[in-house]
């Protein structure tokens, strides 16, 4: 099982594929926004790598960053990673201090959009 390390809230082992994003919440119990529901359509859920980023990427995620400016390093999308290897982050985005009334829409299992996976550049 891949190991999780969250900074400021320790460490978690999660089911080898979950996605990030639901194991941030159910496993980890961080409250990481997911506004669209997990569907790569907005960057509510970004956190920051600091080891263990995915070397692989979606083309969904690659064009969610794109347009939204967003080319720091090590800033990725949780709803489109899944927990395949150990990883250390910091959480961005958390409904603390956010204004929002909730998490955000449910999210699937499965990442959404289909993934077509291709090499982080």
């Amino acid at each position: 099982m891949p190991k999780i390390i969250v900074h400021g809230t320790g460490e978690f082992e999660v089911p080898h594929g979950k996605r990030l994003v639901k194991a941030l919440v159910e496993d980890a119990n961080v409250d990481q926004l997911h506004a669209c529901g997990g569907q790569s359509r907005c960057t509510s859920c970004r956190v920051k790598f600091i080891a263990g980023e995915p070397e692989e990427i979606t083309e969904a995620e690659k064009e969610t960053l794109r347009v939204r400016e967003i080319s720091e390093d090590g800033i990725r999308l949780s709803c489109q990673i899944q927990c395949n290897q150990d990883m250390e982050l910091e959480i961005i985005s958390r409904l603390e201090g956010s204004g929002r009334k909730d998490l955000g829409s449910p999210v699937s299992d499965e990442i959404q959009p289909e993934p077509v996976w291709t090499e982080k550049s």
